[in-house]
């Protein structure tokens, strides 16, 4: 920041533009550096060249902001000691199955005086955070950056998708999700607490979620879900979605959508092959079915039990998987 203020008459705006982060100016800086109200005014009127982010905050190259630059905006406008939180933050924490959300969610100070404006999200809390720099954003903590999103979503599957897929890619432990939920005063928490839940249970995605809710209303007991199957030697065949331990059948949920990745579905089905090698019987479904057509699965899913519980239990071991 420059510390004296400039002769006007020398003034280049369009190098102006490079003594601010991300060409992003506040009211307050501006005036710091001799502007007056009225040429910030006329700026930002049409052929001034600025753009008016929020109040109080500019955009000094003009025309359309990149994300980068509304982020910038928000947490200048929210003022010191703010931080990013919900999608953004969790979107800069690398987690992929997000929601498309234009809004900024910031966590500013209990008391501070500031208000949710276009897609600036404020919430003033008194609940402590931490969190760190990253690409030059302050951004709370991956868990409490998911949980405060979950918080402002109703769509059970989007926080099933989200909270998977950090947790399956070991970008955040369920314990530091059941962590930030400990406060029982905080509202809005009964999706994430329920997908918290599942998580405990081995449930990693929403088809996943689905599958257990399915079983649930059957008599079929309830198999243990997310397992790694080794042979009798310990070579690892695969991780599979459900497993019932007593006749040794194996489900997974066929679908490259509810997959992380083209090499993870290619590599499941790899696994399918030294399954069905080593005897293991398996059933397929793909994600669709189970909302489609439940009785034809657990029609299926009844047959395999029976059948498998008519012939020997494969020569395999079988232990939960868990990511750290």
């Amino acid at each position: 920041m420059i510390d004296r203020v400039p002769d006007k008459r020398s003034i280049d705006y369009g190098l102006l533009s490079d003594v601010f982060e991300d060409g992003v100016a506040a009211r307050r800086d501006l005036l710091k550096l001799g502007f007056s109200s009225d040429t910030l005014a006329r700026k930002c009127r049409p052929g001034g060249g600025w753009t008016r982010l929020f109040l109080g905050v500019y955009l000094l190259t003009g025309g359309t902001p990149s994300r980068r630059q509304v982020v910038r905006g928000a947490l200048l406008r929210a003022g010191p000691l703010t931080f990013l939180t919900g999608l953004e933050a969790a979107h800069r924490h690398g987690v992929r199955r997000l929601p498309i959300d234009q809004r900024v969610h910031v966590l500013v100070p209990h008391g501070r005086r500031i208000a949710s404006q276009g897609s600036m999200l404020v919430e003033r809390t008194d609940r402590p955070w931490n969190g760190r720099l990253i690409d030059g954003f302050p951004v709370v903590t991956l868990a409490r950056a998911l949980i405060d999103a979950a918080r402002k979503e109703s769509r059970l599957d989007v926080v099933r998708a989200f909270i998977a897929d950090a947790v399956q890619r070991q970008l955040c432990s369920p314990r530091a999700l059941a962590e930030e939920l400990k406060d029982l005063r905080l509202g809005g928490t009964h999706l994430p607490r329920r997908v918290l839940d599942e998580v405990s249970d081995g449930v990693r995605s929403a088809a996943e979620a689905w599958s257990r809710s399915l079983i649930r209303r059957t008599s079929l007991p309830e198999p243990q879900w997310n397992v790694q199957i080794r042979t009798s030697a310990g070579t690892q065949l695969a991780i599979v979605d459900g497993w019932w331990e007593d006749v040794g059948l194996a489900w997974q949920i066929d679908s490259l959508e509810f997959h992380l990745a083209p090499d993870d579905y290619a590599r499941t089905m790899a696994q399918h092959s030294a399954l069905l090698a080593n005897g293991v019987m398996t059933v397929h479904t793909v994600p669709s079915r189970l909302k489609s057509d439940p009785a034809g699965v657990i029609n299926e899913l009844r047959g395999a039990y029976q059948a498998a519980a008519q012939r020997p239990r494969p020569s395999v071991s079988a232990a939960l998987w868990r990511p750290i």
